[in-house]
C-alpha cells in the first residue's frame, strides 16, 4: 500500500459469478434485460418493505453461489451492508447462510468497499472465496430517511430514487474471470450539503477525491480507462464530478458514467434519477460485468459512492459527510 491508499493485489482475485436482482421500476430501465430477476411487485411476497428488502439480497447472495457452481459450504465469508438502521437486511439475510458474515456500513457506497475488503482477504490468501453483495429498497429508505409513502410529500427537482434491488459477486483465485487489480479507499469528504434529498451534490466531491487520488496513485488517466463508473450521483451530481475532476487536470467527460443517471428510463418525472446501495449493485453486477464478459469494456474503474448522514444528525443541522472507494476492474 503507497501512502495515499491504494492497495494493489499481487494475486488479483478474480470474479467468479455475480447476480442482481431489480424492481419493477428498475427492470423498465437499462438493467432489466440484464437482471437474474426482475419483481413485478415490489413487496416480493412479504408483508413489509424491510422483509422485501431482505429477500431480495438474499436471493441475489443465493444466486451468485449457485452460478459459480459452487456450494454454500465452499464460501468461506459473506462481505455486505445496507442503508437501514443496524444494517438489518444484510444481518438477517447472513442468517440464511451457514458461513461467517463481516458486516459493513459504506452507505451507497457499500459495494465497492465490500470488493476492495474481499478482494484483499483473498488476495492475502486468508479465505478462498468471499461474496461481496448489497441492496436497498426505494419504500424502506424512505420511512428511514425521509417520509413514509403515505405522506404523499412533494420530491424536489434535485431529488433522487433509491433504488428497489440488490446484486453480488463472488471473488476467488482462479485463471480465468474479471480481475479486480487495485482499489483506492475513501477518504471521508464534507463540503457542506445539509439537503437530504440532495444526494449528488453532497457526494459529487468524494468522488472526484478519491478518482483523483487512483490516477495519482496509479500514474494513469481517464484515457487509460473504457469506463469511470460512479455509483449514486444521478445527473446532477455526474456533471459535478466531472466539473471537480477537470478542475484538477482530469477530463472524465469521454468515458464517464454514474449508475444513478442510467438505471432508469430518461424521462423528466425520474427527476436526478436512481441512488441507494442497490443502484451501483444491481447496474454493476447485471449491465456492466455482462459487457465486459463480453470484451466491450476490458479496464473500469469503479467508484460507488456514500452518503455517511442518520435522520438523527439531520435532524440536528449536521451537513453531510460522503465517502466513495474505489476498484479497478480489468479483463
Amino acid at each position: 500500500m503507497n501512502k495515499s491508499n491504494t492497495v494493489f493485489f499481487k494475486n488479483a482475485p478474480r470474479i467468479l459469478s455475480s447476480a442482481a436482482v431489480c424492481g419493477s421500476k428498475e427492470s423498465e430501465g437499462i438493467i432489466g434485460s440484464y437482471a437474474d430477476i426482475t419483481l413485478a411487485d415490489d413487496m416480493f411476497g412479504e408483508s413489509t418493505y424491510e422483509k422485501a428488502e431482505c429477500k431480495m439480497l438474499s436471493s441475489a447472495i443465493s444466486l451468485v453461489i449457485e452460478k459459480s457452481g459452487l456450494k454454500e459450504e465452499n464460501i468461506d465469508v459473506l462481505l455486505s451492508g445496507d442503508l437501514l438502521n443496524q444494517i438489518i437486511s444484510a444481518s438477517f439475510a447472513a442468517r440464511d447462510f451457514t458461513f461467517p458474515f463481516l458486516g459493513l456500513y459504506s452507505a451507497c457506497s457499500t459495494m465497492s468497499e465490500s470488493i476492495l475488503l474481499g478482494a484483499a482477504l483473498v488476495d492475502g490468501g486468508y479465505v478462498k472465496t468471499a461474496v461481496c453483495a448489497t441492496g436497498s429498497h426505494f419504500a424502506s429508505a424512505e420511512r428511514q430517511y425521509r417520509y413514509p409513502l403515505e405522506l404523499g410529500c412533494t420530491r424536489p427537482p434535485q431529488a433522487q430514487w433509491t433504488v428497489t434491488g440488490a446484486g453480488g459477486l463472488l471473488l476467488g483465485r482462479s485463471d480465468k474471470g474479471i480481475r479486480v487489480t487495485c482499489g483506492t479507499m475513501g477518504r471521508v469528504c464534507d463540503f457542506g450539503v445539509t439537503d437530504v434529498n440532495n444526494m449528488g451534490a453532497a457526494m459529487a466531491p468524494a468522488a472526484a477525491d478519491t478518482i483523483i487520488r487512483h490516477f495519482r496513485d496509479t500514474q494513469t488517466g481517464p484515457e487509460d480507462f473504457d469506463l469511470i463508473l460512479t455509483g449514486d450521483l444521478g445527473a446532477l451530481g455526474s456533471r459535478i464530478v466531472k466539473d471537480l475532476t477537470w478542475e484538477k487536470g482530469f477530463d472524465i467527460s469521454n468515458n464517464h458514467v454514474d449508475c444513478g443517471e442510467i438505471i432508469y428510463k430518461v424521462i423528466e418525472s425520474e427527476f436526478q434519477g436512481g441512488s441507494g446501495a442497490g443502484c451501483s449493485a444491481t447496474v454493476l453486477n447485471s449491465y456492466i460485468l455482462t459487457k465486459m464478459n463480453a470484451g466491450l469494456y476490458k479496464r473500469v474503474l469503479f467508484a460507488a459512492t456514500g452518503a455517511l448522514l442518520s435522520t438523527v444528525s439531520s435532524g440536528q443541522g449536521e451537513s453531510i459527510p460522503c465517502i466513495s472507494h474505489a476498484v479497478r476492474l480489468e479483463v
